[in-house]
């Protein structure tokens, strides 16, 4: 054990208690959870920090929206509102959280992007505005149990699993392991492209014997630019994510970096930073400026305008990819709303 599990240990086992509790009293059925009529699918994890949420979300959502009337519900973790609220044209960052406006960016019409801190109140809500909605994406919920969702997914990351860690403050995990056999699914994200799956398997059973298990990467696209420019050699990063270490290990492949400025996860720029981050990239003799896809979304404010507009900044998309059992995947997402509605 490390020296920050040895001092955390004694509050772990405080809060761990605390949450055990918790989930006891959602078990027994004496705190009360609400299954809906429209099909609702959980993608969230046991452990804070970046799994690979948001991008699961969105390869959900291009599998799902073609057949069904899809929409997604997050916290809206940063905003600067409060309440239910659905996306809109004159909605940023600031007003829905970063990672639901980038669903909106991404998505628009195609889907409903809607936040709200309170799931099983946001839902009807929902309901009320698209009264033939048939799925909803439950965005980080695993430990929102007031919604008691119809299918679970869970992902937990290659190099930092959730059976090798401790509950917070010792370790990482928002509860205990065992809290895994809520899942139906679980997914290791963030995989290499060679892994000894079989050993993985067998760790990841041992808590949830009944989920299927599979195994997922990053797929990185190509620099899109936020407003104009061109790419070059040698790249300026900055990013404000919770694991920054691939992101920059992908880029430093393809290009020279010359410096990579980092941020706390979901971290919301002011204009002094953002010119800090200008004029170190001027002198770092970059030749363009490559942030996340997660932080590009923040940018798009009218505050920002003229900043965005003076620079060759890009951001880096990416997507999750399946090692292999893509269909399998997909084909239980499938099976599991059929079941729904034939119910």
């Amino acid at each position: 054990m490390s020296i920050r599990n040895i001092v955390g240990w004694p509050f772990s086992v405080l809060y761990g208690s605390i949450t055990r509790l918790r989930n006891h009293l959602f078990d027994i059925g004496y705190t009360k959870s609400f299954n809906f009529e429209v099909m609702t699918i959980n993608v969230g994890n046991l452990s804070v920090g970046g799994t690979g949420k948001s991008p699961m979300i969105e390869y959900l959502a291009r599998l799902l929206k073609k057949d069904f009337r899809t929409a997604t519900l997050s916290r809206g973790y940063g905003r600067k509102t409060r309440g239910f609220q659905l996306a809109g044209l004159k909605d940023n960052a600031l007003t829905l959280g970063d990672e639901p406006f980038q669903f909106y960016r991404k998505f628009g019409t195609e889907i409903m992007v809607a936040v709200g801190e309170e799931r099983a109140l946001a839902i009807p809500e929902m309901l009320q505005h698209q009264e033939d909605l048939e799925l909803i994406l439950l965005d980080d919920a695993f430990q929102h149990r007031y919604v008691q969702a119809d299918l679970n997914i869970m992902l937990t990351e290659y190099d930092r699993p959730f059976f090798h860690d401790f509950i917070l403050p010792a370790g990482r995990l928002r509860e205990a392991r065992k809290g895994a056999d809520r899942a139906d699914i679980i997914v290791v994200t963030k995989c290499p492209d060679q892994i000894q799956e079989a050993n993985y398997r067998a760790e990841i059973q041992r808590y949830a014997p009944e989920a299927s298990v599979f195994f997922s990467k990053i797929a990185y696209g190509r620099p899109q630019a936020l407003e104009n420019g061109q790419t070059g050699a040698k790249v300026y990063l900055f990013s404000g994510i919770a694991q920054p270490g691939p992101f920059e290990e992908f880029v430093g492949q393809q290009y020279e970096v010359m410096a990579h400025e980092r941020f706390s996860d979901h971290h919301a720029y002011t204009e002094e930073e953002l010119r800090k981050i200008a004029e170190n990239f001027k002198a770092s003799g970059a030749d363009f400026i490559l942030t996340t896809e997660k932080d590009a979304v923040k940018l798009v404010v009218s505050a920002f305008d003229s900043w965005r507009k003076d620079l060759p900044l890009f951001y880096l998309p990416i997507e999750v990819e399946f090692l292999k059992d893509q269909m399998a995947f997909d084909a239980l997402i499938k099976a599991a709303i059929e079941k729904k509605y034939a119910q």
